[in-house]
């Protein structure tokens, strides 16, 4: 390289470093523990992400027994508050009482994911992590329907998911299927399939890449172990290929807007809820997000983690490369999709929302005004959404049953 041109990129390299390290110094600070105290106890209180299902009184008697910002002390508080429900789920199991044993089972669940929130980055949050599944697993027979484990074999490792087919049903069914988000796993989403399976339509659940049981981290074609799982489900006697649905929410949202182009031929419509497309993946987005309120704490670590990156450096030079208009896809026909977020989300730019809705196929969007991330907000609730914006779309997509 010429010597002029070298000392122009050595020159252009530095002022981009000092920039993105000027600006880190900016993300605002984490909670301070009386801080994130109060605020988990709060969001307990009224429902509110991430601590929608968990009984509050169980989340103060947990909190009560945190003095710092421990992830292992936090662990260890909410997985005791875990056990306990763990210890009744059995003793209803022996009363011959399954309605409660399905009622404790989940609660500890619950519980034990929330220890190991928002990624499992310590020895406690990972053996509350497994934990959480076990109690899961035990909590399978006492649903009904009850979703079956299904494991997929894929280069060399496996795809583990849930799938939950509707009860009394001839012939072939609809398919939703279903990734979790960042901070949420599988189970989440097949706890909460009631809506759709109700209504005579199949859930299949699964994490996204680089979190849970995912058999990889993020990538730039990661979207192989999702087509992986359709060759596996839509072979199936009891699934319609031609009704195959995709719903993404939060970071996932990002997965079903790559396998609305990818899979268009295979895939009949797509959930974005609240899913990056280009902007989020800019570093200086990322220096803005990291430091919102609307979520709860330890951002970067999950965002890190799902990449693998060990610095905020090597996180934020990564993230570009995701970008689907970097990637040529933006302007490519894909499947019907429905683009739902609020106009306020500081974790993902609703600019994005309107980048996928300007370009390529027509799609469809439901944007609320005063809401934040995924578009929820005081009248607009997570469970609301779902059940009166995304499941109606579902249903008349795939052409199923309608809400009643």
């Amino acid at each position: 390289m010429h010597p002029t041109r070298t000392l122009r990129f050595v020159l252009s390299f530095l002022l981009a470093a000092a920039a993105i390290t000027a600006a880190a110094q900016q993300i605002a600070p984490p909670r301070t523990w009386p801080e994130l105290k109060e605020e988990t106890q709060a969001r307990a209180d009224r429902g509110a992400y991430p601590l929608a299902g968990l009984d509050k009184q169980d989340v103060r008697e947990a909190l009560s027994h945190i003095n710092s910002l421990d992830r292992d002390e936090w662990a260890a508080a909410f997985s005791a508050i875990a056990q306990r429900h763990v210890s009744a789920a059995a003793a209803a199991e022996s009363a011959g009482q399954p309605a409660k044993a399905r009622e404790e089972y989940l609660a500890a669940w619950r519980l034990f994911s929330f220890a190991r929130w928002p990624t499992p980055n310590s020895p406690g949050k990972q053996k509350a992590y497994a934990q959480a599944l076990d109690a899961f697993h035990h909590a399978l027979p006492h649903m009904h329907p009850a979703p079956q484990v299904v494991r997929i074999p894929f280069e060399g490792k496996e795809i583990v998911g849930y799938l939950r087919m509707p009860e009394r049903t001839q012939g072939r069914v609809p398919l939703v299927m279903t990734i979790s988000a960042l901070d949420s796993r599988k189970e989440e989403n097949i706890e909460r399939s009631d809506l759709l399976v109700e209504r005579g339509v199949a859930v299949f659940a699964l994490d996204m890449p680089g979190t849970g049981e995912a058999p990889v981290a993020v990538g730039l074609d990661s979207e192989r172990m999702f087509s992986r799982a359709l060759d596996a489900l839509l072979v199936r006697p009891d699934i319609d290929p031609a009704r195959v649905a995709v719903q993404g929410i939060s970071w996932s949202g990002y997965w079903t807007a790559k396998l609305a182009v990818v899979e268009r031929a295979r895939i009949k419509a797509a959930v974005v809820q609240g899913g990056p497309a280009h902007g989020y993946f800019q570093p200086e987005w990322q220096l803005k997000a990291l430091g919102t309120r609307e979520y709860l704490f330890d951002l970067l670590a999950a965002r890190e983690a799902i990449y693998g990156a060990r610095t905020l450096d090597e996180f934020l030079a990564f993230g570009p490369k995701l970008s689907l208009q970097r990637l040529g896809l933006l302007d490519k026909p894909s499947a019907p999709m429905l683009l739902v977020n609020g106009e306020r989300d500081s974790q993902v730019p609703i600019a994005d929302l309107d980048l996928l809705l300007h370009h390529g196929s027509a799609k469809e969007a439901w944007v609320n005004p005063t809401g934040g991330h995924v578009g929820r907000s005081a009248e607009w609730p997570d469970q609301r959404i779902q059940a009166e914006v995304v499941v109606p779309w579902l249903l008349r997509q795939l052409k199923a049953a309608s809400p009643q």
